[in-house]
């Protein structure tokens, strides 16, 4: 055990010279290159309990050089954490692409997405959630995986997902169902693409309610995307719709979407691309 002590103080209080390395006039250790010590003198009284008047020391070189190494360390460990945040948080991988450095700049509310995710802390504490509507193609669910995207690159956990395959992952594990539903709730984001696509049957509809409550009750914003018109949602078709079209409307503020259909033109352009193709 002696030994192994000394071997770790040997270690602690000797520097490795380089061969540019040179004694100064102090006889110190300097680096060759930046010319600054690799070495300094003990205190007198720590001088005793080393059994050495000098111990190892950081210069430019080796500074820079640690300093590098952790900064790349960060940046891996920052690239893991949001790889698995994006893994867990998106249902479909091509959800990855929706971000704002791809977007196409045509959408109006583009600026309210890169202001969410700006303000994002303030959206937090005030349960701020938005609820964008729209026709169909305008580009809700690109922004609404625009957000996710930008606020997982800030390491913030975002689940995006739909209620198509929330009510299948409900069905298929009945007895962890409030488990399942407060793993949603615990996400600081929660994003539901394509609300009222869902089958509204008695049972989905009250699963439906039991997720958008229970999202209300803890007091974390939520972002919808829907083709619903605010018209629908504000004036609903019976009771089962009324409770949930209420908790969403308190939850989200309304943002139309307007424009032109995205989806409809790209299918236009492969359609005259073809034509080409088949023509020349």
């Amino acid at each position: 055990m002696k030994n192994e002590i000394n071997a770790v103080l040997e270690n602690m209080t000797t520097t490795t010279p380089e061969p540019e390395d040179y004694t100064g006039e102090d006889g110190l250790l300097y680096c060759g290159k930046c010319r600054k010590p690799k070495e300094a003198y003990f205190a007198p009284d720590k001088a005793a309990i080393f059994g050495r008047d000098r111990h190892p020391a950081e210069c430019d070189c080796q500074r820079a050089a640690r300093e590098e190494r952790e900064a790349a360390e960060k940046r891996r460990r920052h690239l893991d954490t949001v790889e698995e945040l994006k893994r867990r948080g998106f249902t479909d991988p091509t959800m990855r692409d929706w971000t704002f450095e791809n977007d196409n700049g045509r959408n109006p509310q583009a600026g309210i997405a890169r202001r969410y995710v700006e303000h994002w802390e303030d959206m937090r504490a005030d349960n701020i959630g938005c609820l964008f509507w729209g026709g169909v193609g305008t580009g809700k669910s690109y922004l609404a995986g625009c957000i996710a995207n930008a606020l997982m690159e800030k390491e913030i956990p975002v689940h995006m997902t739909n209620f198509a395959l929330i009510l299948n992952d409900l069905a298929a594990s009945f007895e962890n169902r409030n488990e399942y539903i407060s793993r949603l709730c615990r996400y600081p984001l929660l994003i539901i693409d394509d609300f009222g696509m869902e089958r509204g049957t008695e049972y989905g509809l009250e699963q439906v309610f039991n997720v958008i409550d229970s999202r209300y009750r803890s007091g974390k914003p939520l972002i919808v995307t829907t083709n619903l018109t605010l018209d629908d949602l504000r004036n609903p078709e019976d009771t089962a719709h009324s409770r949930i079209y209420d908790r969403l409307l308190s939850m989200c503020v309304p943002v139309r979407f307007t424009g032109d259909n995205f989806r409809q033109e790209a299918a236009q352009r492969k359609m005259e691309n073809m034509k080409k193709l088949i023509t020349d």
